[in-house]
């Protein structure tokens, strides 16, 4: 409300305000100060009150008095411009000359302008009503800032600590420290029309007493008549819109005009403007939910934004991605060529260096004959020598002398049309508004996607809200070779791990989802490579109860005299894997079982005893090979401590071999095999040994 109590002229509360006929008030000091006085002898012009609300009549009277209007070249020079308000409405100053001629007053605010009789701005009426509401505001003011500090105001934009104010201004009604209003309030550009003046002090003996509810000590006169001082207002003019006495309405200007009682308009327009009231009450609750509104799509709005910023950065990043892959193969092809270019380069240097030396060997030696006297010699050898060098010079023709290849690479790559889609790419303007769809492609994240050993690990969201919920997700995987996708996971995870894959293969990946208007697109395709060789460890959950594990799994001892079977975490259906094991004590002569197994095997008995393991047990002379406790294949030579036992297991083939300290023990254990098989051991308390993996495939293997 306080903006509604400023004087549009100085900016601050009102004093004394006047009711202009356009229905704007301003203060009478402001008032006096932008009268416009018009030169002597110069007539002014009337204005008729009944024609105020006629747009025309309105449009009329500001051309006839722009004949006297500051900006106008005729008159301009009679009331010079020297100062100007702080909200830039000019003031003129007043002066003794002036006081007897004849003035206009310009609106502030809609520049409609009035012409004064000889009372001047006494014609005027008074705004008491204004000017009462003035006053009690300030009243509860000086009560609120009595209440909150009881000694001087502090300044208000210290951030913390605030000292006491030094100024304050009253357009933005703020207090400033010396600091502050330096910083944050300069004396320049457009808050140099600004007017600070010195806080004001409270008085705690004033403030108290509007607190108690005390009166002002004078109350409040009745409004009188402008015309007839003497006379209150009784009547109310409906054509002129304005209040009147009784002599105005018998003998004055208002005695034909519609006049009716004051107070019976004073209710009416008071239900009236309690109406409108009303109205504007019900479009300020629909303005504030409509900035509520505004206030959540705020945080809407960046959360949408951080959330597309991420979609472009991984849209961006998959092309990266795919860039970067098919950069990694066309540098293959690159190497390879290159590769292919030295090889015959570098043979060719090697073959036609052995011929040159062949030949510069054979030219010294027929130099050394020629210098022989011996007739009947050198015709014993001249026949020989003469095919040799006729030979010679035959290999030397012009073919061999020319390289078989050239240090151009004639591999040209086109990335013209690439670059200018590239450089074309940008978003669609607009939205298609569309009935409910299905939902779109899920954008897989591959920067959480991973592979580790024979388990993929994926991850993926959805690029936009839908109106229809999702359901959840489809994911597929093929078998590994390019071959038919199958399903792995269905469900409303956005991150699934699957696990037993082939070793050494690429597995084709993408994902769907689907709600209850139906299944929409599949995602783009993206490729996980699993590894090469098989990283694992014993697994202690399926061992049995008297093995002991230590060194993260990787060491394997056992409690008990009787031999017990202890598995690997990984299992084997494809590819070609080898592994080895250390022994680190070896005691008794003991015979531990070194093989394959499924998951199912009999763990509390030697390996290979049952159908469902194949092994080689082997003690400090000999070994055989066991399955379904059918001894086969006995073998001299034996373990030590120190020693090491390799399994070769490949799946490619179909057979188990086994080595001992990196050189083959025996022939081809076992052939046939098909199946998932997990890498195994058996051993009593007499042996402990450690596992390694992940190692390259042994050289020395047997055909």
């Amino acid at each position: 409300m306080e903006e509604e109590l400023k004087c549009p002229v100085c900016g601050s509360v009102f004093k004394e305000p006047i009711l202009l006929p356009c229905s704007h008030n301003v203060c009478l000091a402001c008032a006096r100060s932008i009268s416009v006085h018009t030169p002597d002898g110069e007539p002014p012009v009337q204005q008729s009150r009944a024609s105020a609300s006629s747009d025309y009549d309105y449009l009329l009277d500001v051309d006839k008095m722009s004949l006297y209007s500051e900006t106008d070249s005729g008159y301009g020079s009679y009331t010079p411009c020297q100062l100007k308000s702080p909200n830039g409405v000019r003031v003129f100053p007043s002066s003794a000359a002036a006081a007897q001629r004849l003035c206009s007053l310009t609106c502030p605010l809609c520049h409609r302008s009035v012409s004064l009789d000889e009372r001047g701005l006494r014609g005027l009426p008074r705004n008491r009503l204004l000017e009462a509401i003035v006053s009690r505001y300030q009243q509860h003011r000086a009560v609120s800032s009595s209440s909150s500090s009881s000694g001087a105001p502090k300044c208000q934009l210290c951030d913390r600590n605030p000292v006491d104010a030094a100024v304050m201004c009253e357009q933005c009604d703020v207090f400033y420290c010396n600091a502050c209003q330096q910083r944050c309030h300069p004396s320049r550009g457009p808050l140099a029309k600004h007017r600070l003046v010195p806080p004001p002090t409270h008085q705690p003996g004033h403030a108290a007493s509007a607190a108690a509810g005390q009166p002002p000590a004078t109350a409040r006169k009745p409004a009188t008549c402008v015309e007839h001082e003497a006379e209150n207002f009784v009547m109310y003019c409906c054509s002129c819109r304005a209040p009147v006495c009784a002599k105005c309405v018998e003998e004055g200007r208002h005695a034909k005009h519609d006049v009716k009682p004051l107070a019976l308009m004073w209710k009416q327009h008071k239900c009236q403007l309690s109406q409108a009231l009303n109205g504007v009450s019900d479009k300020a609750k629909d303005a504030k939910e409509f900035l509520v509104q505004l206030k959540n799509m705020l945080q809407q709005i960046q959360e949408s934004g951080v959330e597309f910023e991420a979609c472009l950065v991984a849209q961006c990043d998959s092309l990266i991605e795919a860039l970067t892959r098919q950069k990694a193969k066309l540098l293959t092809k690159v190497t390879k060529e290159k590769e292919y270019k030295l090889k015959v380069a570098r043979d060719q240097i090697t073959h036609c260096t052995m011929k040159l030396r062949q030949t510069t060997g054979m030219m010294e030696y027929c130099l050394e004959v020629l210098k022989e006297n011996d007739p009947s010699g050198f015709l014993q050898i001249s026949d020989a020598l003469i095919k040799r060098v006729t030979s010679s010079q035959d290999q030397w023709v012009k073919g061999n002398l020319e390289a078989k290849v050239g240090p151009e690479f004639h591999l040209t790559l086109n990335t013209d049309s690439l670059l200018q889609t590239i450089l074309q790419l940008d978003f669609c303007q607009g939205k298609v508004e569309t009935g409910p769809s299905v939902p779109p492609a899920p954008l897989l994240q591959l920067e959480k996607c991973c592979s580790r050993n024979n388990s993929a690990t994926l991850a993926w969201r959805v690029t936009a809200a839908q109106a229809n919920p999702i359901e959840g997700y489809i994911l597929e995987l093929d078998d590994g070779n390019g071959g038919q996708y199958r399903e792995v996971y269905v469900g409303k995870e956005t991150v699934c791990t699957v696990d037993g894959l082939h070793f050494n293969s690429s597995y084709n990946t993408r994902v769907k989802a689907y709600s209850a208007i139906g299944v929409g697109p599949y995602s783009k395709t993206v490729v996980l490579k699993t590894s090469d060789v098989a990283w694992f460890a014993f697994d202690p959950t399926s061992a049995h109860r008297d093995i002991v594990l230590s060194n993260e799994n990787q060491t394997v001892s056992c409690n008990s005299y009787d031999d017990r079977v202890v598995l690997g975490t990984a299992a084997f259906s494809k590819g070609v894997h080898y592994w080895e094991v250390c022994i680190d004590r070896y005691d008794n002569h003991p015979d531990p079982a070194f093989g394959i197994a499924r998951i199912n095997t009999m763990k509390d008995m030697m390996l290979g005893k049952d159908d469902k393991a194949w092994a080689m047990y082997v003690d400090n002379n000999r070994s055989w090979f066991m399955h379904n406790n059918s001894h086969t294949n006995r073998a001299e030579g034996g373990i030590t401590k120190g020693s090491t036992v390799g399994v070769l297991l490949d799946l490619t083939k179909h057979t188990l071999t086994f080595f001992i300290n990196k050189e083959q023990h025996g022939p081809t254990a076992f052939e046939s095999l098909d199946g998932v098989f997990m890498p195994a051991v058996s051993l009593n308390r007499n042996v402990q040994v450690t596992l390694s993996t992940g190692l390259e495939l042994p050289k020395n293997r047997k055909q």
